[in-house]
């Protein structure tokens, strides 16, 4: 008897990992991908899994930082899309950072070559046919209007969106290092050990505060019929920082601590804005946190006044691009399908996780759902403990509703996670007192340890029950 496939409406991150899932799970899988056939406002490529913001998947230390120790269990479930990071890295000092094609380039390759995996490329122009018992919709933020349409017709909300912004992307032999310099924050080793994986462009006072006068008089660009939407506030375009406070961008990406002019060491900058390596060649630079709603032609001129880019060849400026999430814990339950139509999974930023790590998380646990339940042997969530299980806890279940609009998108973090049975020792055997910082890493680490060990009893149950 032949085993019927599961569909997958997107190519993301979510998408492609929810594919591989599926396929490794020995189910057909079908992923259905609109481009090239229907392009979108942030996509350059065709490419399966493209990054079309940031390069990085941020910090891959599990010791002590929780997107780390979602890299390590994603790694632990045969993750693609860390797999492909990992053979694609480009420096970032502790950051899991890819050249942004070759990665891409790789998880298409993977996915062609699967002999359980068919890609179609079609737009899928409202809710999947009726036919199609076993889906998993990852269309993340650049969701079609049509299909974005049917699924609020579905939902009965009254709103999916909130706007992304997109950071520059700068041409490596542009930058003056003669004014820049590399080296990573508090001189922080990277993977491969590191610790210079950031160009740094100094600023003093007064060039701080004409920078900040020029991000709030500069024309932005408008999108008038989403006026309403709230921004994300993991991802605020530098403009709209500016309008919360003078201070608040040196307080936030362009926060000078931890660095020292390698050209004047004397010197302290009142503020720095950093650049982080794009791709391998390491020819392509993309400035961090600067996600801006700037029209073109004010980044060109108001980014060039940053010391050190004052001739910038940008390969990519800045944009601003819609984003659509469901109330995911009012619609979704803990297996991410839809309460009222169960045959429809959602995976990826749709349900509500914010970042590239969160999206193919998600996907990853809807691709094992969904090739379970073909199978006919269902499986849990993982643990609470884990972070992969904190992310489905938190979007199905977690959010205290205060009312409407309340649920809002949200990077992995230990604070999903339950607390640990027992407090850290405040003291070492000697009786000398460990300090705060201390036993902070310690409580990191333990719970890092906690969720990797629950996490290999939940795969191991969950194995087993497939081998039944």
């Amino acid at each position: 008897m032949s085993i019927q496939p599961v569909h997958i409406v997107g190519g993301g991150l979510a998408g492609s990992e929810a594919a591989w899932q599926v396929a490794q799970a020995g189910v057909p899988v079908v992923l259905h991908e609109m481009r090239p056939v229907r392009k979108t406002d942030a996509h350059q490529t065709e490419g399966l899994a493209e990054l079309v913001c940031s390069n990085s998947f941020r910090a891959d230390d599990w010791t002590g930082n929780a997107v780390g120790l979602l890299h390590a269990e994603m790694r632990k479930l045969g993750s693609i899309i860390m797999a492909c990071g990992d053979a694609h890295q480009v420096p970032a000092g502790g950051a899991l950072a890819v050249d942004r094609d070759g990665f891409s380039q790789a998880v298409t390759a993977k996915l062609e070559a699967h002999p359980l995996v068919t890609i179609v490329r079609e737009e899928i122009a409202g809710l999947p046919p009726a036919d199609w018992d076993n889906v998993i919709v990852a269309t993340g933020p650049l969701t079609s209007p049509a299909l974005s349409e049917a699924i609020l017709q579905l939902t009965g909300e009254g709103e999916l969106a909130f706007f992304d912004a997109i950071a520059p992307i700068v041409n490596f032999d542009s930058i003056d290092m003669s004014v820049c310099w590399r080296q990573s924050r508090y001189d922080k080793a990277g993977p491969a050990g590191e610790t210079a994986a950031y160009i740094n462009c100094p600023m003093d006072k007064g060039q701080y505060e004409a920078f900040i006068d020029a991000l709030l008089a500069g024309p932005k660009s408008e999108f008038k019929d989403w006026e309403h939407v709230p921004y994300f506030d993991g991802c605020l375009p530098i403009e709209v920082m500016a309008e919360r406070g003078r201070e608040t961008l040196r307080h936030g990406p362009m926060k000078p601590v931890g660095l020292t002019n390698a050209h004047k060491p004397d010197e302290k900058p009142y503020a720095v804005v950093q650049l982080r390596q794009d791709n391998a060649l390491g020819t392509l630079w993309n400035m961090v946190g600067f996600q801006t709603k700037l029209k073109h032609g004010a980044q060109t001129e108001i980014f060039r006044t940053i010391p050190g880019l004052e001739k910038a060849v940008f390969a990519r400026l800045g944009g601003l691009h819609r984003n659509t999430f469901l109330n995911s814990p009012k619609l979704l339950d803990t297996q991410l399908r839809m309460k009222n139509q169960p045959r429809l999974r959602f995976a990826g930023q749709v349900t509500g996780v914010e970042g590239y790590v969160e999206s193919a998380a998600v996907g990853l646990l809807a691709g094992r759902f969904a090739a379970a339940e073909r199978l006919g042997r269902p499986i849990d969530p993982p643990p609470a403990t884990t972070a992969l299980g904190a992310l489905i806890g938190h979007i199905t279940g977690g959010h205290l509703d205060a009312g409407r609009g309340s649920f809002q998108p949200m990077n992995i973090n230990y604070g999903l996670l339950p607390p640990l049975e027992t407090a850290g020792a405040k003291r070492r055997e000697d009786g000398s007192r460990i300090g705060a910082k201390e036993r902070g890493r310690n409580k990191k680490l333990a719970m890092g340890e906690r969720a990797l060990a629950d996490l290999d009893r939940w795969a191991a149950g969950a194995a087993a029950l497939a081998a039944e």
